[in-house]
Protein backbone atom coordinates (compact mmCIF):
# COMPACT_ATOMS: atom_id res chain seq x y z
CA UNK A 1 0.00 0.00 0.00
CA UNK A 2 1.18 3.88 -0.45
CA UNK A 3 2.24 5.87 1.83
CA UNK A 4 4.23 8.32 0.13
CA UNK A 5 2.45 10.41 -2.53
CA UNK A 6 4.06 12.42 -5.04
CA UNK A 7 2.68 14.96 -8.26
CA UNK A 8 4.15 14.70 -11.15
CA UNK A 9 3.43 17.15 -14.30
CA UNK A 10 4.92 19.65 -16.61
CA UNK A 11 6.29 22.80 -14.96
CA UNK A 12 3.44 25.64 -14.75
CA UNK A 13 0.70 22.79 -14.52
CA UNK A 14 -0.31 23.38 -10.75
CA UNK A 15 1.58 21.09 -8.69
CA UNK A 16 2.97 23.63 -6.18
CA UNK A 17 -0.09 25.12 -6.21
CA UNK A 18 -2.04 21.54 -5.66
CA UNK A 19 0.50 20.77 -2.44
CA UNK A 20 -0.16 24.16 -1.10
CA UNK A 21 -4.17 23.00 -1.19
CA UNK A 22 -3.38 19.74 0.66
CA UNK A 23 -1.12 20.85 3.26
CA UNK A 24 -3.99 23.63 4.45
CA UNK A 25 -6.31 20.82 4.65
CA UNK A 26 -4.46 18.19 6.68
CA UNK A 27 -3.53 20.86 8.13
CA UNK A 28 -6.98 21.91 9.18
CA UNK A 29 -8.26 18.47 10.18
CA UNK A 30 -5.45 17.96 12.49
CA UNK A 31 -2.37 16.67 10.33
CA UNK A 32 1.01 17.84 11.97
CA UNK A 33 2.28 19.22 8.67
CA UNK A 34 5.79 20.71 7.28
CA UNK A 35 8.34 21.18 4.57
CA UNK A 36 9.04 23.78 2.08
CA UNK A 37 7.86 24.13 -1.26
CA UNK A 38 9.50 26.23 -4.16
CA UNK A 39 8.18 29.37 -5.75
CA UNK A 40 8.41 31.53 -8.77
CA UNK A 41 10.11 34.39 -8.54
CA UNK A 42 9.32 37.46 -10.81
CA UNK A 43 10.46 41.04 -11.62
CA UNK A 44 8.61 42.95 -14.07
CA UNK A 45 6.26 40.24 -15.16
CA UNK A 46 9.41 38.05 -15.98
CA UNK A 47 10.07 34.47 -14.00
CA UNK A 48 14.21 35.51 -12.58
CA UNK A 49 14.33 32.63 -10.39
CA UNK A 50 12.73 30.76 -7.88
CA UNK A 51 12.38 31.01 -3.85
CA UNK A 52 12.53 28.14 -0.87
CA UNK A 53 9.83 28.90 1.28
CA UNK A 54 9.31 26.55 4.27
CA UNK A 55 5.56 25.99 5.58
CA UNK A 56 6.68 27.52 8.94
CA UNK A 57 7.19 31.32 6.55
CA UNK A 58 11.19 31.07 6.28
CA UNK A 59 12.01 32.03 2.34
CA UNK A 60 15.14 31.80 0.68
CA UNK A 61 17.08 31.87 -2.95
CA UNK A 62 17.22 28.81 -4.68
CA UNK A 63 18.06 30.15 -7.87
CA UNK A 64 18.46 32.74 -9.82
CA UNK A 65 19.08 34.12 -13.43
CA UNK A 66 22.61 35.31 -13.66
CA UNK A 67 26.01 34.20 -13.87
CA UNK A 68 27.57 33.98 -11.36
CA UNK A 69 27.11 31.54 -7.96
CA UNK A 70 25.18 34.01 -5.44
CA UNK A 71 27.50 32.61 -2.19
CA UNK A 72 30.77 32.33 -4.35
CA UNK A 73 30.42 28.65 -3.92
CA UNK A 74 30.66 25.51 -6.60
CA UNK A 75 28.79 26.86 -9.42
CA UNK A 76 25.30 24.82 -9.68
CA UNK A 77 23.16 26.04 -13.13
CA UNK A 78 20.13 24.48 -14.33
CA UNK A 79 19.84 26.50 -17.86
CA UNK A 80 19.96 29.98 -16.94
CA UNK A 81 19.69 29.61 -13.85
CA UNK A 82 22.44 29.59 -10.59
CA UNK A 83 21.30 27.62 -7.95
CA UNK A 84 21.98 28.77 -4.42
CA UNK A 85 22.96 25.52 -2.89
CA UNK A 86 23.77 27.15 0.17
CA UNK A 87 20.64 29.05 1.08
CA UNK A 88 18.90 25.98 -0.19
CA UNK A 89 20.23 23.77 2.58
CA UNK A 90 19.90 26.14 4.86
CA UNK A 91 16.43 26.40 4.93
CA UNK A 92 15.43 22.77 3.89
CA UNK A 93 17.51 20.37 5.19
CA UNK A 94 16.15 21.64 8.87
CA UNK A 95 12.39 20.84 8.19
CA UNK A 96 13.51 17.32 6.77
CA UNK A 97 16.10 16.98 9.67
CA UNK A 98 13.00 17.46 11.99
CA UNK A 99 11.24 14.55 11.82
CA UNK A 100 14.13 12.26 12.69
CA UNK A 101 15.14 13.95 16.34
CA UNK A 102 12.99 16.62 17.35
CA UNK A 103 9.21 15.64 16.40
CA UNK A 104 8.08 11.97 17.73
CA UNK A 105 4.88 10.84 16.50
CA UNK A 106 3.23 11.00 12.94
CA UNK A 107 3.89 13.47 10.43
CA UNK A 108 3.64 14.48 6.63
CA UNK A 109 6.19 16.33 4.91
CA UNK A 110 6.10 18.10 2.13
CA UNK A 111 8.88 18.29 -0.48
CA UNK A 112 8.07 20.74 -3.45
CA UNK A 113 9.95 19.28 -5.37
CA UNK A 114 12.59 16.94 -6.09
CA UNK A 115 14.12 17.85 -9.34
CA UNK A 116 17.54 19.21 -10.98
CA UNK A 117 18.25 22.23 -8.84
CA UNK A 118 17.94 20.43 -5.52
CA UNK A 119 19.37 17.79 -6.73
CA UNK A 120 22.96 19.20 -6.38
CA UNK A 121 22.48 18.79 -2.93
CA UNK A 122 24.23 15.73 -1.51
CA UNK A 123 22.66 16.12 2.07
CA UNK A 124 19.39 16.96 0.42
CA UNK A 125 19.57 13.76 -1.43
CA UNK A 126 20.10 11.42 1.50
CA UNK A 127 17.68 13.27 4.39
CA UNK A 128 15.29 12.38 1.48
CA UNK A 129 16.17 8.75 1.42
CA UNK A 130 15.95 8.81 5.36
CA UNK A 131 12.61 10.63 5.46
CA UNK A 132 10.95 7.94 3.56
CA UNK A 133 12.45 5.43 5.62
CA UNK A 134 11.15 6.69 8.96
CA UNK A 135 7.77 5.35 10.18
CA UNK A 136 5.19 7.15 10.72
CA UNK A 137 6.24 9.92 8.39
CA UNK A 138 3.82 10.58 5.00
CA UNK A 139 5.89 12.59 2.46
CA UNK A 140 3.70 14.76 -0.11
CA UNK A 141 6.00 15.65 -3.00
CA UNK A 142 6.21 16.64 -6.58
CA UNK A 143 8.62 15.17 -9.09
CA UNK A 144 9.59 16.33 -12.52
CA UNK A 145 8.00 14.75 -15.22
CA UNK A 146 10.31 12.01 -17.29
CA UNK A 147 12.40 13.83 -19.74
CA UNK A 148 15.59 13.52 -20.88
CA UNK A 149 18.28 11.77 -18.98
CA UNK A 150 16.74 10.16 -15.82
CA UNK A 151 17.41 11.82 -12.67
CA UNK A 152 18.69 8.85 -9.80
CA UNK A 153 16.92 9.97 -6.87
CA UNK A 154 13.58 10.81 -8.64
CA UNK A 155 13.60 7.67 -10.21
CA UNK A 156 14.26 5.68 -7.20
CA UNK A 157 11.31 7.67 -5.71
CA UNK A 158 8.79 7.04 -8.42
CA UNK A 159 9.82 3.27 -8.31
CA UNK A 160 9.60 2.54 -4.90
CA UNK A 161 6.31 0.03 -4.00
CA UNK A 162 5.55 2.37 -1.01
CA UNK A 163 4.45 5.45 -3.44
CA UNK A 164 1.82 6.52 -5.15
CA UNK A 165 2.16 9.35 -7.87
CA UNK A 166 -0.60 11.14 -9.29
CA UNK A 167 0.21 12.84 -12.84
CA UNK A 168 -1.58 16.15 -12.80
CA UNK A 169 -2.86 17.64 -16.40
CA UNK A 170 -4.92 20.70 -16.95
CA UNK A 171 -7.92 18.59 -16.82
CA UNK A 172 -7.18 16.74 -13.73
CA UNK A 173 -5.83 19.60 -11.51
CA UNK A 174 -8.69 21.12 -10.10
CA UNK A 175 -10.42 17.70 -9.61
CA UNK A 176 -7.26 15.75 -7.33
CA UNK A 177 -7.29 17.18 -4.70
CA UNK A 178 -9.95 15.30 -2.15
CA UNK A 179 -7.66 12.10 -4.15
CA UNK A 180 -4.19 13.29 -2.80
CA UNK A 181 -5.43 14.16 0.61
CA UNK A 182 -7.41 10.67 1.31
CA UNK A 183 -4.06 9.12 0.12
CA UNK A 184 -1.79 10.87 2.44
CA UNK A 185 -4.46 10.54 5.02
CA UNK A 186 -4.70 6.85 4.50
CA UNK A 187 -0.52 6.49 4.87
CA UNK A 188 -0.32 8.15 7.79
CA UNK A 189 -2.90 6.38 9.97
Amino acid sequence: MARHVFLTGPPGIGKTTLIQKASEVLKSSGVPVDGFYTEEVRQGGKRIGFDVVTLSGLRGPLSRIGSGSPSGKQECQVGQYMVDLAAFEHLALPVLNAGSSSSPGPRVCIIDEIGKMELFSQPFIEAVRQILSIPGTVVLGTIPVRKGKPLALVEEVRNRSDVRVFSVTKENRNHLLPDVVACVQSGWQ
